[in-house]
């Protein structure tokens, strides 16, 4: 090759270079400006509109935040509230404070409670009652709110800052006011930098108990177990708890997974049942014996047996943390005896469903999880998606009141995603293309493994403005949240800046 001829072509190829060059470097400049959050917003600014395959409601407004002046004319979450006026059965305040709170392993908390306690207070309704909560925040400088787990409260009572209400500031309060139609085992927590302030000490337990109390000799325990500094605990506990409850007894234990993370129990010394996932009571459970339960994060199981003459034990697997149950509160423990993993999609007798997966249903929606390299919020790095997008370019699923909804989840990472639906409970169908053969299995905090797809089914019965999000807190924060909107309903509060609310 002569040396022009070389000349021109190594021209040519600098040329073709530099244009490479150029074309990516405007690529990244737009991804990273695409990618970054405004410093306040309206959530229902973000994202794209996903029908699940219907069309938007021509007598409805739009949804707002998709289309010019939508906001204008849609109903405010602020309306949707509970009952305003009557005297309410159960009235209570939380105060958020920070306290020093001590474990009995001798090791000394700094933690940011409710009411000076870590677990916050239990609380305990009835089914029916006209619930009254006064959050008042001591000294939490970056605001509060309550969350009621599980609890389909209307919309301005769900407790997500930036959505339905805005940060309670050190000072001020807050009251939130509902009636509850379910029993079951549920709970609270702050939703203001959750994944934060969850960790530190914001939690508790909500039981409600149903319309026909249990027969007078019954036992009913809620435990929470959670992660603080590096410290598992089961309520107050970092090691062996006691408690003493007569032979014969009918025992129903309440186990509450406020974790981030998926945790393993076991219950040994006696037979037991699962008679409830996620605030709702399983069909005909059958007895089990050494069998492994695993609970998503933010997931609750109810356990029930019959108090043995000697002791039963449930044991937080991989952990010193347990609960000793026994006749004298004393006792032999007995070892921790886990074999097969209960299995709720098998579990229990199949009963009448109101829906399944031959129903006609007016949304379908998608909910395919996976991880690429891109910007999040102008930071470059391998970030969670949905359906290929990052956040702020997240499908918001709308619907219309009372249409059926099918959602599917896939995992295509290798993290377990915990996915919680605010305001709705979820009839699981199917896991991973085979249908639920047991008991109707409804859940609040699905689990969804790595490689699973789930099929769930709801009813959108209780309009608003909802997080569905993982309830990783920590994925939450990195961007794995998305919305499911009313068509016709906007919030008027604002994330970010000035308005102080990080509701992740």
């Amino acid at each position: 090759m002569s040396i022009p001829r070389a000349r021109r072509l190594g021209r040519v190829t600098a040329v073709v270079v530099a244009l490479v060059v150029a074309g990516l470097a405007a690529w990244g400049a737009r991804a990273w400006h695409g990618s970054r959050l405004p410093s306040t917003y309206d959530v229902m600014e973000l994202g794209v509109a996903d029908y699940g395959g219907g069309a938007p409601a021509p007598h409805r407004a739009p949804l707002a935040g998709h289309s010019p002046g939508g906001a204008d004319r849609a109903l405010s979450v602020a309306h949707l509230k509970g009952p305003r006026g009557g005297e309410p059965d159960f009235r209570t305040t939380l105060t958020a404070r920070r306290a020093t709170v001590p474990l009995p392993s001798g090791k000394a908390l700094d933690a940011w409670t409710y009411n000076g306690r870590v677990p916050g207070p239990e609380l305990r309704v009835r089914q029916g009652d006209l619930v009254e909560v006064t959050l008042l925040n001591a000294d939490i400088e970056e605001g509060v709110t309550i969350h009621w787990h599980g609890v389909d409260v209307p919309n301005a009572e769900d407790g997500v800052a930036g959505v339905t209400q805005d940060a309670v500031l050190p000072g001020r309060r807050y009251t939130y006011r509902f009636r509850v139609e379910q029993a079951g085992t549920f709970w609270y927590h702050s939703h203001q930098a959750s994944s934060k302030q969850v960790r530190r000490g914001l939690y508790g337990a909500f039981v409600i108990l149903p319309r026909r109390p249990p027969p007078r000799r019954a036992r009913e325990l809620a435990v929470v177990a959670h992660t603080f500094s590096g410290a598992r605990t089961l309520g107050s506990s970092d090691g062996i708890a006691r408690r003493a409850i007569p032979a014969g007894t009918p025992v129903r234990l309440r186990v509450i997974n406020s974790d981030s993370l998926s945790r393993q129990f076991a219950l040994s010394g006696t037979p037991f049942r699962v008679l409830a996932i996620d605030g709702t009571d399983l069909n005909e459970p059958t007895l089990l014996e050494r069998e492994t339960l695993e609970l998503a994060g933010g997931g609750r199981y109810d356990l029930g047996f019959t108090m043995p003459r000697a002791t039963a034990q449930l044991h937080w697997l991989g952990t010193g943390a347990a609960l000793a149950l026994s006749p004298d509160g004393k006792g032999v423990l007995p070892e921790p005896a886990a074999a097969a993993e209960f299995d709720p999609s098998r579990y229990g007798s199949p009963r009448e469903k109101p829906f399944d997966l031959t129903s006609d249903f007016d949304r379908s929606f998608v909910v395919d999880i996976d991880k690429r390299f891109g910007f999040l919020d102008g930071k470059f790095g391998r970030h969670w998606t949905v359906n290929g997008k990052l956040l702020p370019h997240l499908p918001t699923q709308v619907v219309s009141e009372g249409d059926l909804v099918k959602m599917t989840f896939v995992n295509r990472t290798e993290e377990d995603h915990p996915m919680h639906l605010h305001g709705h409970h979820m009839l699981v169908l199917s896991r991973n293309g085979e249908p639920v053969a047991g008991t109707p299995w409804w859940s609040d905090t699905l689990n969804v493994r790595p490689g699973e797809r789930y099929e769930v089914a709801f009813r959108a019965d209780n309009p608003g403005v909802w997080m569905d999000h993982c309830h990783n807190l920590e994925h939450a924060a990195e961007g794995l949240v998305l919305h499911l909107a009313y068509e016709g309903v906007a919030t008027p509060f604002r994330v970010g800046g000035g308005a102080r609310n990080h509701p992740e």
